[in-house]
């Protein structure tokens, strides 16, 4: 092989089986299997079967490997709807595009490994030019993934996969993207290494410090220790995951949500608690604004408990509903508000709903809600104390976590409500989410469901107490409260530019190279 013309590493039959392994591979190092080290060796088939490429070929390679891992990763969306006939095509819709989105990105992986060669003829400049833009690209695809269309959809992220793993301490200094972009590029090092053995003419010297730069880099990321906040007390919370029917399409009584939330929480009398914490959906839709027996009971509960109560309903506002949050105290009812700045596309409103509707009108029947995003800072003083704020899907934004902590948070307290997809891996992967979230931002995380798992998170992200899933239960812990800023959450925002904007200009610029030097040749 050549330095200057890279050919494929396997026939496409090949590359295609590795890309379908790799994408199962992916699939399992994500809860609940949540094998961290499967993570490198999905991304290391992925690279292999896209060198050498051409643009068709590319996209197939890289939709196979984007299939095999988002139907099953996600294929809890299949029962949002419940038993309904067509509950399949939300599932089905979304990992399609998921998939496309993967592919799209294969090919730019691919023009990658055939461009830079074309321009950079020195050994050493080329291996680590390949190895760093195909890093770059890799990450730059998944920004772009998690935040469009309809502010995207922030699954299946490299740097989340390492929730649970020794190199997720990493988070705290450059955050979730740009640990996706050191996993990734540690990978692209070794693939290079592998490929410059073979190239002709290259002298031994290059592999040799590929693989020291890659095994270094590997070193560095485990060793890196994450990085300190400062003590600042604690705050004694009682959450509480009520075990009721709260999913959308769940038969209940119009009060069973509140009354399971309110039987699971009697265990916090007496208990001297600062906050009772119930999760997103806690009172089963009822807005507690306009039910006065809702709000008769909350105020009874919040003087029973002796703290107040932050929980969260749909609350209309003239014409608007919100998914909110509320702290509601024993005195003045609700003094402090929250509304979910992420609401879940075709699961909490319906974008273009008539455009949608006249495709798949019995389908977008069946989702009758339509939240407004909220606009109001992710932020709620209990006391002295700050509390950070998401309410389930957000806690996949970064810019609304990172906003958090830099309004002050010392705690954070997410409340979700996995109930439509009991049973299932979409609490697990969320709660991996809670847990980077805390590395992270260097924060305690209190992440309360409606039926499970709950947990409480120390800022190092390992669990301090938990209840199971599909159990009624109460927590009670002294959380412990940190103060100051982890570089990630400073600089979060201009990493994740640096790493969308830097590897598309490279690639551009390496194709208008890479073109005029064939038109000369």
């Amino acid at each position: 092989m050549t330095t200057s013309d890279p050919r494929p590493i396997l026939p496409l039959w090949a590359a295609l089986i590795a890309a379908v392994a790799g994408g199962l591979a992916y699939d399992a190092s994500f809860p609940a299997l949540g094998i961290w080290p499967l993570a490198f060796v999905a991304v290391a088939l992925s690279l292999v079967s896209l060198v050498g490429r051409r643009a068709g070929a590319a996209f197939l390679v890289a939709l196979a490997f984007g299939a095999s891992f988002y139907f099953p990763d996600i294929d809890w969306i299949d029962g949002f709807l419940g038993d309904d006939p067509l509950s399949w095509v939300p599932w089905v819709a979304l990992a399609g595009v998921e998939a496309l989105f993967m592919g799209a990105g294969g090919v730019l992986i691919a023009l990658a490994y055939r461009w830079v060669p074309r321009v950079i003829r020195r050994p050493g400049w080329r291996f680590a030019a390949t190895a760093a833009l195909v890093a770059g690209i890799w990450t730059a695809r998944e920004i772009v993934m998690i935040s469009w269309p309809y502010t995207g959809f922030p699954w299946g992220r490299l740097g989340m996969s390492q929730a649970s793993g020794p190199l997720a301490q990493v988070a705290s200094w450059v955050g979730t993207e740009g640990l996706t972009f050191l996993c990734a590029l540690a990978v692209a090092l070794l693939v290079e290494t592998g490929r410059a053995a073979r190239w002709a003419g290259v002298p031994r010297r290059v592999p040799a410090a590929g693989l020291g730069a890659a095994a270094v880099l590997a070193i560095a990321l485990v060793v890196v220790p994450q990085f300190p906040t400062t003590e600042a007390g604690s705050i004694r919370v009682g959450a509480a995951q009520g075990d009721g029917p709260a999913a959308y399409a769940d038969q209940r009584a119009r009060y069973d949500v509140l009354d399971a939330q309110l039987q699971a929480s009697d265990p916090v009398i007496g208990q001297d608690v600062d906050l009772v914490l119930w999760p997103e959906g806690g009172l089963g839709g009822v807005d507690p604004l306009t039910d006065r027996a809702a709000a008769a009971a909350l105020t009874r509960a919040a003087a029973t408990y002796g703290a107040p109560i932050l929980m969260n309903s749909a609350v209309a506002q003239g014409q608007l509903v919100y998914n909110m949050s509320m702290l509601w105290t024993a005195d003045e009812g609700p003094v402090a508000h929250h509304s979910k700045r992420y609401p879940v596309p075709f699961g909490e409103y319906v974008p273009d709903r008539a455009f949608y509707e006249a495709i798949v009108p019995s389908l977008i029947g069946l989702i009758g809600r339509e939240y407004e995003p909220g606009d109001d800072a992710p932020l709620m003083h209990v006391g002295d104390v700050a509390v950070g704020l998401a309410i389930c899907f957000d806690v996949a934004f970064d810019d609304l976590v990172w906003e958090g902590a830099q309004d002050g948070a010392q705690v954070y307290m997410f409340q979700t409500n996995n109930a439509d997809f009991r049973g299932s891996d979409e609490n697990l992967q969320q709660l991996e989410m809670a847990r980077m979230r805390a590395i992270e931002t260097g924060r305690s995380v209190v992440n309360v469901s409606t039926v499970g798992t709950s947990q409480v998170i120390a800022p190092d992200g390992t669990t301090v107490d938990e209840i199971p899933a599909d159990e009624q239960g109460l927590i009670v812990a002294d959380v412990e409260l940190r103060d100051g800023l982890t570089p990630a959450v400073v600089a979060g925002e201009g990493i994740r530019l640096g790493l969308l904007v830097v590897p598309a200009a490279a690639l551009l610029a390496l194709g208008i190279l890479a073109i005029r030097a064939r038109r000369r040749a």
